[in-house]
Parts: C-alpha cells; sequence; structure tokens
C-alpha cells in the first residue's frame, strides 16, 4: 500500500465530501483505539473542524489513558481540533434501573454492551446536530463487511466511513505514518463494552490478521474443506459471522408494494 498517497486520498475525500454537503467538519468519537485514532488523525488533516469526543462508560483507565494522550497530540498539532468529554457512566446506569428486569440472563450481556454503543452515537449526533457535523465512522474494512464486528446502530450508525475499506494492517500501517501514539499501536484491540479486559480475539476466536487472510480466501472462492488445522477453524469461524451478520451489512429491506395493491 502506498501509505502517503492513501492517506492523502482520504484526507481529500473527506474535505470534498464536507464541502459538497455543507457541513462545518467531522465530529468522532475517540476511544483509544487504532481505528478511532486514525480516523480522528484523517478528520484532523483536512484543516476542518474536527471534534473528538471521548464516552467513557465503566471504561477501563488504560483506554481513557490512550485517548486523552491521543486527543492531546492532534491538539498539539491541529488548531482545528478540539475535543469534549461526557461520561455516560450514570446515563447507563439509569438505562438499566429503569428497564425491566429480564430472566434471558443469558443475552443480558451483549444486549448491554450494543447498549453502551448506542448511547454513544445518540451523543456523537448531539453535537453533530449542534455544530453542523458529520459523524465520521470508525469501522475498518474486516469490522464492517468481513465479520460484522460491530452495533447496528451505535458505531455503525456513521455519516461516512472513511477508513472502511482498509482492513486492519493497513489501518495499522496509516497509524504509524501518521504518527499515531505508540501507546495505541501496541494495544490489543478491544471495543471496551464490556466493562472488562476482553480483546476483539477473544470475542472473535481470531486475530485480526486470520481474519484478514479469511476475508481474501472467501473472496478466491475457497470453502473450509480446502483447508486444515487452524486454517480450517478460522475459515469457519470467519463464514460463520459473515452470514449471521449480513443483516449489518447490506441495506435495510423494504417490503415493495405490487401496484395492483396500491
Amino acid at each position: 500500500m502506498n501509505t502517503p498517497k492513501v492517506a492523502e486520498h482520504i484526507t481529500n475525500w473527506l474535505k470534498n465530501y464536507a464541502e459538497n454537503a455543507k457541513v462545518k467538519g467531522f465530529v468522532v468519537g475517540v476511544s483509544g483505539g487504532i481505528d478511532s485514532a486514525v480516523t480522528s488523525s484523517l478528520c484532523a488533516s483536512t484543516g476542518l473542524p474536527t471534534l473528538c469526543v471521548e464516552m467513557p462508560i465503566h471504561q477501563a483507565q488504560s483506554q481513557v489513558n490512550r485517548a486523552q494522550e491521543h486527543i492531546a497530540q492532534l491538539k498539539d498539532h491541529f488548531s482545528n481540533v478540539s475535543d469534549a468529554r461526557v461520561n455516560l457512566t450514570s446515563t447507563f446506569e439509569d438505562f438499566k434501573t429503569v428497564t425491566p428486569k429480564t430472566d434471558v440472563s443469558a443475552k443480558l450481556d451483549l444486549a448491554l454492551a450494543n447498549t453502551r454503543a448506542r448511547l454513544r452515537m445518540t451523543t456523537l449526533y448531539y453535537f453533530a446536530g449542534l455544530h453542523g457535523l458529520l459523524v465520521a465512522g470508525t469501522g475498518n474494512k474486516v469490522e464492517d463487511f468481513g465479520v460484522g464486528f460491530f452495533t447496528k446502530y451505535g458505531d455503525g450508525g456513521v455519516d461516512l466511513s472513511p477508513i472502511a475499506d482498509l482492513v486492519k494492517s493497513e489501518v495499522y500501517a496509516l497509524a504509524a505514518y501518521l504518527k499515531v501514539p505508540e501507546s495505541i499501536q501496541k494495544a490489543q484491540p478491544t471495543d471496551g463494552l464490556f466493562g472488562d479486559s476482553r480483546t476483539d480475539e477473544d470475542q472473535i476466536g481470531a486475530s485480526y490478521d486470520e481474519l484478514e487472510w479469511a476475508m481474501q480466501m472467501q473472496d478466491a472462492g475457497k470453502t473450509a474443506e480446502d483447508f486444515s488445522g487452524r486454517e480450517k477453524e478460522v475459515y469457519k469461524i470467519y463464514i460463520r459471522l459473515n452470514t449471521i451478520n449480513q443483516h449489518k451489512m447490506v441495506p435495510i429491506p423494504v417490503c415493495e408494494i405490487p401496484k395492483e395493491l396500491k
């Protein structure tokens, strides 16, 4: 990948999109992870107003520290960058107290994790509406179009997706080029939605390098029977997630009414 040219291309794409949409700039949720760090850096590079928003919900201090380090670095380098911090922990806890008790405890943790993501989406759109900004998505290609590792109407609820055509290794290459803090480049990827130390790999069962490989094999028309051992296991994981998460990746189905019924 021609990293400098890719960075320049995305930056120009962002700037042109914002100008054509007649909006002022961008708002990005910054989590302390690699994807949000790269996205916010690219938005900042446009020279347009870029608001970085921290939205902790029972967040690990290490994630908070990385997010704050990154935002401070951006503000040192770009006069168009500002930041806001909205601690959503009490909002999340209030939500849990007003919802009915459930007997479906096996699905409660995931439902609450997705609720965290949707509270953050609501917050980003609050700032977007207030300041005339676009919500910039932070999903990469493997997450958005491979395994569907995002929350529908949570981190998947965005106005535009600047890095969604880049696999994770390419995001890391951009991070190095953009001089994202080392602490972020070296951190294990995590969505931080469960309030514990579980990583993306813990949840998915495969690393991003393995998922990139599986995505390439799917594009090549391979099946699980073409592989053995760990490769077969990874490919099955990828295909299973790619299949069950299609509802996140395709347009919302519309029930079209036949003309003769109207």
